[in-house]
């Protein structure tokens, strides 16, 4: 990390605002060359504050007015010098900036490489660092919230106190190898195990929050699925509220998966609209249905579409063998005087089948509760903001797991200075999550999936 790095903040497209991030030693010096004020100049400016003037090349040619502000180390985000100009936010300036800065000896930043230096210089630790990505991706208010407590380092806490628990463990388990003759009480085999339960207890809880708040961080995957022309797209277009997917008479036009944003009432929700089931007329199609099979097999919930007129088919019924949860939706209710005689017949007599029509709006709201409600039951499990993503729950299971194979040894005697290595392995998942042990390639996993200037 000896060396400077710069990279455009902001997204790309258009903007009134666009950012550039400059991070290292150097920064100093490249804002000083970039930055003129008709005041003071660069060198200056007070720390922490935006300051108003012209960026321009070394030579003098100006390239946009702009406000500058200038961190430094190890007060800043990354704990090193940083710069940030802002200017305004078209890409051609954003990238004549980025020039200027590159022909300074600044090299680009690669993905996460903010964030990492962040990390590595002890301004936040691996748990907060990844806070930072999900908070950019959160896709809705209870997500942001989820983030939220994450950056203020509450899941980091949570997980240092379980493992300063193990530690605590760990030196009486030495006490008792070390000093045989001194009674223990605490480690009695008895005392022991329960004190293993309950620690492996507040592991398993932890890691079970993420599966807990899943579909409020992450969004749940809901899928149309059904035989051709059941309205599947339809349906996605009454509840955008835009005519989102292409909809003609012609069997088949839906060829490809089509996925869009919902909100229902807070509860964030990723909606696909698939291409219809049947005995494929070519290549693209074939693909098409292969991928709305994967699709509905993946699913958090699968909406089944029928043709309220037609009924099911032998492609639907195909659908009820999955092991996803379902709702049946009658579509073109509009088309029928009444309930048809499909609905009491077997298998669909036992299923719950919602009557709506995509064309009409009839039955949509009914139907878009009953969605929210099987994906989120209550509503979101207040107190659970301590929720881990995959990689920290796949930690907190290991070290759950070494604690269960530590009891299952304590009942067959095994000595204690050999049970002390399943707690050390177990305080090192702990520490994993919060980036003390990471290896190399974990920390790289973590911050590739980064954006570029984070």
């Amino acid at each position: 990390m000896n060396d400077t790095i710069a990279a455009i903040a902001t997204p790309p497209g258009a903007g009134a605002v666009g950012i550039i991030r400059v991070s290292g030693p150097d920064a100093r010096s490249v804002g000083m060359a970039l930055f003129h004020s008709g005041r003071s100049g660069f060198a200056g400016f007070r720390p922490y504050h935006l300051h108003h003037g012209q960026l321009r090349t070394p030579e003098g040619t100006f390239v946009d007015e702009a406000l500058v502000a200038f961190m430094p180390g190890p007060r800043s985000f990354t704990g090193e010098d940083v710069v940030e100009l802002h200017c305004h936010g078209g890409m051609a300036i954003l990238r004549t900036v980025m020039e200027q800065c590159l022909e300074l000896g600044v090299r680009p930043a690669g993905p996460g490489e903010f964030s990492k230096r962040a990390f590595l210089n002890g301004r936040m630790d691996l748990a907060r660092a990844e806070a930072v990505m999900e908070l950019v991706n959160a896709p809705s208010e209870t997500a942001i919230r989820l983030a939220g407590a994450k950056l203020e380092g509450h899941f980091s806490r949570r997980v240092e106190e379980l493992r300063l628990l193990l530690e605590n463990l760990r030196v009486q388990l030495c006490v008792a190898v070390d000093f045989p003759e001194d009674e223990v009480d605490c480690l009695a085999p008895a005392a022991l195990d329960a004190a293993l339960e309950e620690a492996g207890a507040a592991i398993a809880d932890l890691a079970g929050n993420h599966e807990r708040v899943r579909h409020w961080r992450d969004g749940a995957l809901v899928v149309l699925a059904g035989q051709v022309n059941a309205g599947k797209s339809s349906l996605l277009n009454a509840v955008l509220g835009v005519n989102r997917a292409i909809v003609t008479e012609i069997p088949g036009t839906t060829r490809d998966y089509l996925e869009e944003p919902v909100s229902l009432d807070g509860l964030p929700v990723r909606l696909v609209d698939t291409a219809g089931l049947r005995d494929a007329a070519g290549t693209v199609e074939s693909l098409g249905i292969t991928r709305s099979r994967e699709l509905a097999a993946s699913a958090d919930l699968v909406l089944l579409v029928i043709d309220a007129d037609l009924g099911p088919g032998a492609e639907d019924l195909s659908l009820l063998d999955q092991d996803v949860p379902l709702l049946v939706l009658a579509n073109k209710m509009d088309l029928v005087s009444e309930s048809p005689a499909w609905f009491a017949e077997a298998p669909w007599k036992d299923k719950t089948v919602l009557e709506l029509s995509a064309k009409s709006g009839r039955g949509l709201p009914e139907m878009l509760a009953v969605v929210r409600e099987t994906l989120a039951g209550s509503g979101f499990p207040e107190g659970d903001l301590l929720a881990p993503n995959l990689r920290q729950r796949d930690a907190l299971v290991r070290a759950g797991e070494e604690l269960t194979a530590m009891r299952a040894e304590l009942k067959q005697n095994v000595p204690y200075d050999v049970l002390g290595v399943r707690l050390d392995m177990a305080c090192h998942m702990l520490a994993e999550i919060t980036g003390e042990t990471a290896p190399e390639d974990v920390l790289n996993a973590v911050f590739d999936g980064f954006c570029i200037g984070k």
